[in-house]
């Protein structure tokens, strides 16, 4: 049956296709004949309680500069729709947050994935520390004092804020850096958050594996590897992405895991797994099911799909 879909997302006309999973997920929602809508975060509304949206009517082609066409602009319910995806990118500020608490009041009547109450429960860098016994060391704070005693234990470090995305402001520094004073004074002077420290991992070098579990389970993956003059493996940053295949590590961490993002409603997420040591969980907007197809792995927007339909 044909169910009525939203998407939430950054503004449409700016995504790079070939790389874009919620791109993905709308073809596939538009070849099961689903009837799907579009709108940004400014055009959600509370009024006396109750969620309204103004979207339009979206229609989407694989097709680089002519990837989409919208309809008029109508204002209705959003408890009108079957399905919404929360697809904006990061930042996770409060207008991310604002967002959640506005979708939260009419999910689980409109599925919303992933839910929204436990996304914004579970940033990345928070919901991962769940499982300290599956990640490098990690430190979270802005405390001076607190930094240097982990710099001293572990030597070579890496810093980035516990807020980022995309790969921004990650910073490695070795035991002798004398750049470590003025990074922490920018850190300090630009970002408000704590931010995340952890031992630096030098196997990264050879990958940083994005990991798709769908509903709990493995779906598909990626080795993400950062170009020779860069430490970030991110896509978006000039990692290269290859076919890889779980080790037995890579399988037990999703073992572990799956169970606890089924019971949160997290419907699809993307784990970043660097040398068997798990750095983060990805629950607000997640990558990589297009390069997991273009290399030859699983259509992971099928499972997806599959995965939603089956809730509904």
């Amino acid at each position: 049956m044909p169910l009525r879909v939203a998407v939430q997302m950054d503004p449409i006309e700016r995504i790079k296709i070939a790389g874009d999973s919620t791109f993905a997920l709308l073809l596939e929602a538009q070849a099961r004949g689903h009837q799907l809508s579009y709108y940004t975060t400014d055009r959600l509304a509370m009024v006396d309680g109750e969620i309204f949206v103004s979207s339009r009517p979206l229609t989407v082609k694989d097709q680089e500069g002519d990837h989409f066409k919208l309809g008029e602009e109508t204002r209705h319910k959003a408890s009108d729709f079957d399905i919404i995806l929360m697809r904006q990118d990061p930042p996770f500020d409060l207008n991310y947050i604002t967002a959640t608490h506005f979708l939260e009041r009419i999910h689980p009547k409109t599925f919303v994935v992933n839910n929204p109450a436990e996304v914004r429960n579970a940033p990345e860098k928070v919901l991962v520390t769940l499982f300290p016994d599956l990640m490098p060391a990690t430190l979270v704070t802005r405390d001076l004092a607190e930094i240097k005693r982990f710099r001293a234990e572990h030597k070579d470090i890496v810093m980035k804020p516990l807020y980022g995305h995309g790969g921004g402001a990650v910073f490695r520094i070795t035991h002798d850096d004398l750049n470590f004073g003025s990074l922490y004074d920018m850190f300090a002077t630009t970002f408000r958050e704590p931010w995340v420290v952890q031992k630096f991992l030098p196997n990264v070098k050879h990958g940083d594996k994005r990991i798709i579990l769908v509903d709990g389970v493995f779906a598909g993956a990626v080795n993400r590897v950062p170009a020779a003059d860069d430490l970030r493996s991110n896509m978006v940053r000039g990692g290269a992405a290859e076919t890889t295949q779980l080790s037995k590590r890579e399988q037990e961490i999703c073992e572990r895991i799956g169970p606890a993002l089924r019971e949160r409603g997290l419907l699809f997420v993307g784990i970043d797994v660097i040398d068997g040591s798990l750095t983060e969980i990805n629950v607000t907007s997640p990558t990589g099911i297009r390069a997991i197809k273009r290399l030859g792995g699983p259509d992971v927007a099928v499972t997806i799909w599959d995965a939603i339909e089956k809730k509904r």
